[in-house]
């Protein structure tokens, strides 16, 4: 394609000298301001053909200019800069119009291919409600992993297409699924969630699809089922993957007709849903396996958004633990503050369990101690107590598969401690425990199913029924 016309508005002349004589070397022909007044002078001397703006300006906000640009010109294609890296400044520039948000500090490939994108395109306009809570979600951080979640959340928001949100648990999945709800089109319709591994195989189509009276056995009234009640709204699949072989099959017809019948009725039912769907587990991996279907994948894998890992966004930690912890005041908890060390420390901790680890930890460290400051010390005393816990859990020798289970469900109650959930916890914890316990067994003697059960306090064939219903596959079996 050949060069195009380029505004660039920035206060910082470094930037703006950068941005141009990259721009330049790819053929485009580009002007700078410095200010919103000299941007409007631009826009008429030179008619560009993408607009590229800062937010904060000397003489104004870039993000409340663009409603004078569209004025000016209602086609032109704007890409938004900006160092407050935050969600609600993605979404409120996707509001406004932007065609693209892309957050500083930004790779210049990155913005060629905005501006070569913005050329082809021409204007894209969203229509995107931002409340004013959209800060009193906990999307928070500003490093690059959580940057482009919110690009992609801000490019999704207005449109209906199926999402999978992927990542490892204790990331957030079910918090983003609640943002593209909250705010998009359906936000003023219900937002249902339904966790796949907390659901007896047996009653997940009557949950997901509702039942008739009399359709089974101790069906005495009609159940309406989960996309009955997030008609008109979003119904979110946590744990995809536990989903199973046959509830996906009634899902894949679902998503392709976009009609469903309550077990046990004969009469079609229009589902108005959008659909979102997450998981951390390797579908690909499970496909290859047999035990997801693939054409029930690329059903819901539409528009994919990983989510990064705690400990890959290190630099966010100090900022969410801050927020944990004026949530617990606000809950009633003792208001506390962290020291430099202390939050330093949070910094280069691994977080297997993510940001569910994180809050739990804040609520943990206000409840106790009478100092308003936390530091190191206590953060250190936290950290060695969990590792403690986690030694003794790894411990299979002396210990059945029940046991264990019980082990971990009173961890999980005092992890969780005010913010225990009401219901399900169990089923949480079974689903979570118990498959990659089996795996762990098996490894140990490889796949020795006798000495695995023997480990377990099983006897053979509920080992076996087990493994089936898990999905646990066969193990490298060690020689006699």
């Amino acid at each position: 394609m050949s060069g195009g016309r380029i505004l660039v508005t920035d206060d910082d002349a470094a930037i703006r000298t950068v941005i141009r004589e990259a721009l330049r070397r790819e053929g485009h022909v580009v002007e700078t301001a410095a200010s919103l007044a000299e941007q409007r002078r631009a826009l008429a001397d030179f008619r560009p053909q993408v607009l590229v703006t800062d937010v904060v300006l000397p003489d104004g906000n870039g993000l409340e200019g663009i409603d004078e640009v569209r004025r000016h010109d209602p086609q032109l294609p704007i890409i938004v800069l900006s160092a407050q890296n935050t969600f609600t400044t993605a979404l409120r520039a996707t509001e406004q119009g932007a065609f693209d948000y892309l957050p500083k500090p930004f790779d210049l490939s990155e913005l060629s291919r905005a501006v070569s994108d913005a050329l082809a395109a021409g204007s894209r306009h969203e229509d995107v409600a931002v409340p004013d809570t959209a800060e009193d979600l906990p999307l928070i951080g500003r490093s690059p992993p959580m940057q482009e979640v919110y690009r992609t959340i801000a490019r999704v928001v207005a449109n209906d297409l199926t999402i999978l949100i992927l990542g490892e648990s204790g990331t957030g999945k079910e918090l983003v699924a609640r943002a593209i709800h909250d705010f998009g089109p359906r936000a003023g319709a219900p937002f249902v969630a339904i966790n796949m591994a907390a659901i007896p195989r047996e009653l997940i189509e009557s949950e997901l699809f509702g039942h008739e009276r009399g359709a089974f056995t101790g069906a005495a009234q009609r159940n309406a089922g989960r996309f009955e009640q997030a008609q008109g709204g979003t119904l979110f699949l946590d744990e995809i993957g536990d989903m199973p072989a046959e509830a996906q099959t009634r899902l894949l017809r679902v998503l392709q007709s976009g009609d469903y019948m309550p077990v046990g009725s004969a009469r079609a039912i229009r589902a108005d849903v959008r659909v979102i769907a997450a998981t951390h587990q390797d579908l690909n991996r499970m496909i290859g396996e047999g035990s997801f279907r693939e054409d029930l994948y690329y059903r819901l894998n539409v528009v994919p958004i990983p989510l990064p890992a705690l400990r890959d966004r290190g630099d966010d930690v100090a900022e969410l633990a801050r927020y944990f912890l004026d949530r617990a005041a606000a809950d009633g908890l003792p208001r506390k503050t962290l020291d430099a060390a202390a939050a330093a420390r949070l910094a280069q901790h691994g977080w297997p369990g993510n940001v569910r680890e994180l809050e739990n930890l804040m609520r943990r460290l206000a409840a106790l101690g009478r100092d308003p400051v936390i530091g190191l010390s206590q953060v250190e005393q936290q950290f060695a107590g969990a590792g403690a816990t986690a030694a003794a859990g790894q411990s299979l020798e002396a210990a059945n598969l029940g046991d264990a289970i019980e082990q971990q469900l009173a961890r999980y109650i005092a992890s969780y401690g005010a913010a225990l959930p009401p219901d399900g916890l169990y089923d949480r914890v079974l689903g979570e425990v118990e498959k990659p316990l089996l795996k762990l067994v098996l490894a140990a003697v490889r796949g020795n199913q006798l000495r695995a059960a023997k480990l377990l306090g099983l006897n053979r064939n509920t080992l076996r029924k087990k493994l089936t219903e898990r999905g646990v596959g066969p193990q490298v079996r060690r020689p006699d």
